[in-house]
């Protein structure tokens, strides 16, 4: 933290203006090291800025931010320039030629959150809003970064901390006139609480689809139609199409975007026994993916009179769709396709995306987003449900309502093992 630290926040490769980004205490005298006067904070000016030996880099938009006034609570500056790499790594040059350092993925968010800026929950908000592809991710990610989940974990500790007080008070002050039944008190407050954090630990597996993608399987025999489906959905030729079994070896996915929400759509082996060692591992990687899909999409050959029956992994709420009725007669399998028609193909779409918009949608994004969240959540209400439990111990029960009350602080950062932020903030690009 004692550093100052710099690296360009946009992405590399030519473009009309880059933005190069500086933070810590050093940050005002390295706009005048490059920059000559440094502006008023908050206030952009244009500078010229040259290297040590004054050679000019460019003519840049400049501003200066005094700390804690800035994204990352500490002096902070930004040079706007043009995009061109000769002119990005001028001035990033000339930045490490004053001593400061490049900084490492995610160091300026993980910055704002050490000085308070932002909490654990807002940061990966950040995070999500930097990745995200469709509107759902956007919207999910902005009601992330504005503090749904951190206002819920506050709400919840002021409850978990009027129930503590009830418990302690029964424990630390045993020989007053305290009623007999004031743990039983608590008892209301907990089972509204274990209500709330229950729903927001379901939620939190939406959350999670909605940043990673909603899958769907495509899974038959060989020469069902699977990778012809495909290429029909993703537009462009994605997977080879040949009239040999077993051309496809590996799970080949793509990803689309339906009612607003990211979809993956794989590819996979055709299902069939084989003495061929890597058809054999592509049937068994295809087998491991459509049974951790959300959907699966069976195909069957509406030309093969006796197709057979249905993989184990297709389940009652999967589709199941006859191809090639155009070659010949269609079996009697399921609703009829075919991925020769235009109508179809609108149709199974429109079926897809109902499918999607039923499974990840809602009146509003849920407050928790990522498989950490529902494990923390679902750790605090065990705790909960133990302290509620009939006729508790005081002093069990409180210690309960103590350790459900840490995993809440865990979700939001108020307690935080390094590994836990390392993990965190490695996954963002350097310059953010």
């Amino acid at each position: 933290m004692s550093d100052t630290i710099y690296a360009a926040a946009t992405a590399p490769g030519r473009a009309a203006v880059a933005v190069i980004r500086v933070s810590g205490p050093k940050a005002g005298e390295a706009v005048r090291a490059i920059g000559g006067r440094a502006p008023r904070p908050r206030q952009a000016v244009v500078r010229t800025l040259r290297d040590g030996e004054g050679a000019v880099l460019d003519q840049a938009l400049v501003l200066f931010f005094r700390g804690p006034a800035s994204y990352t609570g500490e002096d902070s500056a930004e040079f706007h320039v043009h995009g061109g790499p000769a002119v990005v790594a001028g001035v990033l040059q000339a930045l490490a030629a004053q001593g400061l350092r490049l900084a490492e993925p995610g160091e300026f968010t993980r910055r704002a959150f050490e000085n308070g800026k932002l909490d654990l929950a807002q940061a990966e908000g950040v995070a999500d809003l930097i990745e995200a592809e469709t509107t759902a991710q956007r919207r999910q990610a902005l009601d992330q970064l504005g503090g749904r989940l951190s206002q819920a974990q506050a709400r919840w500790r002021e409850a978990l901390i009027e129930a503590l007080s009830v418990f302690e008070a029964a424990v630390d002050f045993p020989d007053e006139e305290i009623p007999e039944d004031v743990a039983a008190r608590a008892r209301p407050i907990l089972t509204e609480l274990i209500g709330e954090i229950e729903a927001a630990a379901g939620a939190a597996e939406r959350g999670e689809r909605v940043r990673e993608g909603y899958r769907i399987a495509l899974v038959g025999k060989p020469n069902a139609g699977k990778s012809t489906l495909l290429n029909a959905l993703a537009r462009r030729e994605a997977a080879i199409v040949t009239a040999t079994p077993g051309t496809t070896r590996d799970i080949i996915e793509v990803p689309l975007v339906l009612g607003g929400y990211k979809v993956i759509v794989a590819d996979t082996a055709g299902l069939r026994d084989t003495a061929d060692e890597i058809e054999a591992e592509g049937v068994r990687r295809a087998r491991a993916w459509a049974a951790g899909a959300d959907l699966r999409i069976w195909l069957v050959d509406g030309t093969d009179p006796d197709p057979g029956p249905a993989p184990p992994e297709v389940g009652g709420d999967d589709l199941i769709l006859a191809t090639k009725r155009d070659l010949g007669e269609s079996a009697s399998v399921g609703t009829p396709f075919t991925t020769r028609s235009p109508n179809d193909l609108a149709w199974l779409e429109q079926t897809l995306t109902e499918r999607v918009v039923e499974a990840l949608g809602g009146a509003e994004p849920p407050a928790a987003t990522r498989l950490r969240h529902q494990a923390l959540l679902l750790e605090a209400a065990d705790r909960l449900r133990r302290a509620a439990g009939p006729e508790p111990e005081p002093e069990l029960a409180a210690e309960d309502v103590r350790l459900a009350a840490r995993a809440l602080d865990r979700i939001t950062g108020r307690i935080h093992p390094e590994d836990v932020l390392d993990r965190v903030f490695s996954s963002f690009c350097i310059g953010k």
